[in-house]
């Protein structure tokens, strides 16, 4: 890690017994993710949307109209339903977060364990651009719930302004942050972690599809994107080589 760093006894926040500090990376989605299709269309790729109820059906999305002979699966937690995959080692991993306008400065935060649950936690991170300050959070195991929990979001709100007083003016509270939004999503967690490798899959007419998987990064699928592609470029690589000697 660049600048890593134990922390001093003087400089830890009160009730804390340890902490490091380092330089990393905060990414803002909002900018990332078109910059990421910009690159692929960039690169001659076709973006196209369709419903499928099994993996095999893919086949039939490729652009020019002809079957494609490969798929690859990134549909995440879905891959729990889609049928030829029904991966039932799958569950979500909810998360819960509160957007803010406050800026606490360079600044990005977390603490292992709170007083408020064992699957509730505390994090800050500050996005560039304009892309406000995140509070988190929490991992719910196996909850499927959708909507923001009040109660959650003020218990993440007065713990990210303990942690970083600076996000309001001296003296104040949460009644000081500007919320922008609150959000939940649902992460693709897997028992025995991400699965990426080829698996050659029947459709209903007894044809073979080859397809190569890449899912259930759970929490940190930012971070191993672009190691998960190499591996699975690496595997449709392989597959389609012997179909390019013929």
């Amino acid at each position: 890690m660049v600048q890593f760093r134990q922390l001093s006894a003087s400089e830890l926040p009160q009730g804390m017994d340890g902490g490091s500090r380092f330089t990393s990376v905060c990414i803002n989605t909002a900018l990332y993710f078109p910059w990421l299709a910009s690159q692929c269309l960039r690169h001659g790729v076709v973006l196209r949307r369709g419903i499928v109820t099994h993996i095999a059906d893919a086949t039939q999305l490729h652009h020019t109209g002809e079957w494609a002979n490969l798929v690859i699966n990134c549909t995440g937690l879905s891959s729990l339903h889609l049928g030829g995959v029904e991966d039932a080692s799958l569950y979500p991993g909810r998360g819960q977060i509160v957007v803010v306008r406050n800026d606490p400065g360079n600044i990005m935060a977390t603490v292992s364990g709170t007083d408020d649950g064992g699957d509730e936690a505390t994090y800050i991170m500050h996005r560039a651009a304009g892309g406000g300050c995140v509070l988190g959070g929490c991992l719910q195991k196996d909850n499927w719930e959708s909507q923001p929990d009040p109660n959650l979001a003020v218990r993440i709100m007065k713990r990210c302004v303990e942690l970083c007083p600076q996000l309001v003016p001296e003296g104040k509270g949460v009644e000081a942050l500007s919320i922008v939004r609150h959000g939940v999503g649902l992460r693709p967690m897997r028992v025995g972690g991400p699965r990426v490798e080829l698996e050659r899959i029947r459709n209903g007419e007894g044809r073979e599809v080859m397809v190569v998987h890449n899912y259930g990064h759970g929490g940190y699928g930012y971070q191993t994107s672009y190691g998960a592609a190499q591996a699975a470029e690496k595997l449709v690589m392989a597959a389609l080589k012997p179909m390019a000697r013929l």
